[in-house]
């Protein structure tokens, strides 16, 4: 039977306001609001009218409920800068990835990762990094690729998608599994920082604890320390950076070194009271005379996910298709792509042999 609530995820997904998909159909605002509330089910034509104008297939508008993330449960950076049309675009795209992640794990049979991630509630910033490192056994060496360390941990890792570009990252827990998005229209190290913020999110979060932690400080602030900590530990930082930094030159070695934004190492360094405020002041203003806040210099490659690669190789091989994926979750095929780091593109649209039956296939985590 058609099911409303999937033509309202539709309709955010692209979006749309009811009044602007009202107009886009030819449908009048109050007919809308009676299909999305149930009131009213649309005939067969009509809903090939909204796959059409949503662009989703029209399999999609018919099944159970969705599970999707919600506003007050997921965590964007800047939430307040965001317009509710915005977040609702990258909520939608969250239940995307929560079809696809389904036939993944449920459909498909690839082998779960179980997460490992505690509750850090309550704990300050800088302490819950550094406990977090020594959970992980990270030490205080840097960190290679925040996104395979992340889905080593069993943490399901998406890239958002073009319509939500405006979003920097989100992360959401579903049940007992966490989730992060990322954008992948910011500079590789951004993105780096962007992953250990969300990491805060839902180690500091998951129960309302990082608003306890410091009265006066907002959970942001809270999650941009963390982050920064956990990227670049106090005791590495000392140890690298024994005297002032009198340079931005300077800042392109030690940004390499944690692959963070030059940006990131002067606000590090200056936190842990290695310049001064004077000399903080000065090189921003340097950094951003040369254009290095919104151009990083000597950039990074931008990381790819390796648990999607795997997946990706393995269903090529197997024969199973883009249309195959689109046919069976009812994603569109270019949401699979957006969420899936570009990774998808291995995959042809449609195959030309059998496909081979699913199978209990074990990954090989990379850390």
């Amino acid at each position: 039977m058609f099911n409303p609530m999937r033509l309202t995820i539709a309709r955010e997904r692209r979006a749309m306001s009811k009044k602007g998909f009202a107009d886009e159909v030819n449908l009048a605002t109050n007919t809308i609001l009676r299909y999305e509330s149930g009131e009213l089910v649309p005939p067969p034509e009509t809903i090939e009218r909204f796959a059409s104008a949503l662009q989703f297939p029209v399999s999609f508008f018919f099944g159970s409920d969705l599970d999707r993330p919600r506003r007050d449960n997921a965590s964007f950076r800047g939430l307040a800068s965001k317009s509710a049309k915005v977040m609702d675009a990258a909520l939608a795209s969250g239940t995307m990835a929560y079809l696809f992640d389904d036939w993944v794990w449920d459909v498909q049979k690839y082998g779960r990762i179980e997460p490992d991630l505690p509750d850090l509630g309550g704990i300050a910033p800088e302490v819950a990094a550094q406990i977090l490192r020594e959970q992980w056994r990270l030490g205080d060496k840097p960190i290679e690729n925040m996104v395979h360390l992340l889905e080593a941990k069993g943490i399901r890792v998406f890239s958002l998608a073009e319509n939500t570009k405006d979003v920097d990252a989100f992360s959401v827990w579903r049940d007992d599994t966490p989730y992060i998005f990322l954008n992948r229209f910011k500079s590789a190290e951004r993105s780096r920082f962007d992953a250990a913020h969300e990491l805060a999110h839902l180690c500091l979060d998951k129960h309302g604890g990082a608003a306890a932690i410091l009265r006066n400080s907002p959970v942001e602030a809270i999650a941009n320390a963390f982050a920064g900590a956990f990227l670049m530990p106090e005791a590495d930082v000392r140890s690298v950076i024994t005297s002032t930094i009198y340079s931005v030159d300077d800042l392109v070695i030690y940004k390499r070194r944690w692959r963070v934004s030059a940006a990131a190492v002067v606000y590090r360094a200056h936190e842990l009271g290695l310049i001064k405020d004077s000399r903080s002041n000065s090189l921003y203003v340097e950094l951003s005379r040369r254009g290095w806040l919104k151009k990083e210099p000597q950039g990074i490659a931008r990381e790819q996910s390796s648990i999607w690669q795997q997946i990706m190789d393995d269903l090529r091989e197997r024969g199973i298709t883009k249309a195959d994926i689109s046919r069976e979750t009812g994603v569109p095929i270019p949401e699979i792509e957006a969420l899936l780091f570009g990774l998808a593109n291995m995959l042809t649209i449609e195959g030309e042999g059998a496909r081979t039956p699913p199978r209990n296939v074990s990954l090989r985590l990379v850390s």
